[in-house]
């Protein structure tokens, strides 16, 4: 017999989503995750994925008391190539939204997630799953506490070098970009007004996100070397080259927060389900941070997972696993390539692809509904949104 209905390997915010969903619909669902570290990044949450956060009933509440609210986003081509796009704002009152969407710190969310995933009945081992194989109707997950436990179909949100997603069989497509990313957040002594901003530079984005009163987070993509040496800076040193970058826009830098580098990969998963294993989250695939894009996917993932399980007699089926791998894969596949192609354009300094990126960029600056088109596309605002996803 079954320990559980589904387990959730992985307590990140995709798989805490996952667990609280599946929870609150009354479904046994255990998470398998080792203790969680600090984690000094924010997380830009679109629209739908706010709305997710609304029906766990944990939005509005601290969660936007101690964020801000993205009311603008702006891309600069900040190139220096001899092909300038102009630049670009959208505004969120343009749809008729309040924001885009919100700020909102990891060190944030997790706990609220964790604890609403708690009060909804989820149980919590903390252990690694180290292996799985599914075998008379049921997943049987090995853990790193040397026991076994059985669900009827477990959820994959174990990262990008996921254990289940191996032992599922399941092949991935890799690959790294020459690029580092710093996360950090400052002080300015100017007002952000709520607008997002993303510098398109020689070596990648440089993106300030408005975070409550006057401060931002940051992520900034350099070169390797480069971006190893603006981490052994001081603070006041790298407060100085923040300026710089920023040219000024938001004032005096001051007071920077903790600090993290990770190189830039990307991962795409050939199948999203196998064997009785859902993949979600960066098991399922991995972006650079362009565009906001990579934990709204994520979310993404889950709720769809959500919809599909709870829908289902056997949550492990043949049939659930192949509707959740046709649309996810139709929906994650050509929005990684978007994302790396823009991506690219700025890293490679290939005249052609810069102009084809201007000219795009051009066509959306000009051309209305295009820009509506790219902002909804952008929010994942889709007419087949999961139920928690979808505004009540």
């Amino acid at each position: 017999m079954a320990d559980c209905k589904v387990i959730v390997a992985g307590a990140g915010p995709a798989g805490l989503a996952a667990a609280a969903l599946l929870a609150k619909e009354g479904l046994a669902t255990t998470v398998v995750a080792p203790a969680a570290g600090e984690d000094p990044r924010t997380v830009a949450l679109m629209q739908p994925s706010i709305q997710l956060l609304r029906y766990l009933d944990i939005w509005p509440g601290k969660l936007e008391s101690e964020t801000s609210p993205l009311r603008k986003l702006r891309i600069i081509d900040d190139t220096g190539s001899l092909l300038v796009a102009p630049n670009l704002e959208f505004a969120s009152q343009d749809l008729n939204l309040e924001a885009f969407g919100w700020n909102v710190p990891l060190a944030l969310l997790l706990p609220v997630l964790r604890r609403r995933a708690e009060d909804l009945g989820v149980t919590f081992v903390e252990a690694t799953a180290t292996g799985a194989v599914s075998r008379d109707g049921a997943i049987h997950v090995t853990l790193s506490n040397s026991t076994e436990i059985s669900a009827a179909l477990c959820l994959a949100a174990d990262g990008a070098n996921s254990v289940l997603r191996k032992a599922a069989g399941i092949a991935t497509d890799t690959w790294s970009y020459d690029q580092t990313a710093i996360a950090t957040s400052f002080a300015h002594s100017m007002g952000h007004d709520n607008i997002s901003t993303e510098y398109h530079k020689p070596a990648g984005p440089f993106t300030t996100v408005p975070l409550p009163e006057n401060r931002s987070s940051l992520v900034w993509m350099e070169r390797p070397a480069r971006a190893e040496a603006l981490m052994t800076m001081d603070d006041k040193q790298l407060a100085a080259e923040i300026q710089i970058e920023t040219h000024g826009e938001l004032g005096l830098i001051s007071n920077l927060g903790p600090r993290k580098s990770f190189p830039m990969k990307g991962l795409t998963a050939r199948q999203l389900a196998r064997d009785r294993v859902i993949l979600i989250g960066e098991a399922a695939h991995v972006v650079p941070p362009i565009g906001a894009q990579g934990l709204n996917m994520s979310l993404r993932d889950a709720a769809l997972a959500a919809d599909l399980i709870l829908a289902a007699k056997d949550p492990g089926s043949a049939g659930v696993l192949a509707e959740y791998n046709a649309v996810r894969r139709a929906e994650v596949v050509p929005r990684q390539h978007l994302i790396d192609l823009m991506n690219k354009s700025l890293l490679l300094g290939f005249l052609p692809l810069e102009g084809a990126r201007a000219l795009g960029l051009t066509a959306v600056h000009y051309f209305a509904p295009l820009k509506r088109f790219i902002m909804e596309r952008g929010l994942q605002q889709t007419d087949n949104l999961p139920f928690a996803m979808r505004a009540s």
